[in-house]
């Protein structure tokens, strides 16, 4: 049995690893986003307070 089990046949396919950098890709980039657009609020709203 391999060592990585079900998932080593996955990791050979070409099109299975593209599309899983991509899904991990928009993920980051949707927790990026979200991240400057809550510290862009924030800041807003801190300066609106002064």
């Amino acid at each position: 049995m391999e060592p990585l089990g079900i998932f080593g046949n996955f990791l050979n396919d070409p099109l299975f690893v593209a599309l899983l950098v991509i899904m991990l890709g928009f993920v980051f980039f949707v927790y990026l986003f979200i991240r400057r657009t809550l510290t862009g609020f924030q800041e807003g709203v801190q300066k609106g307070q002064r």
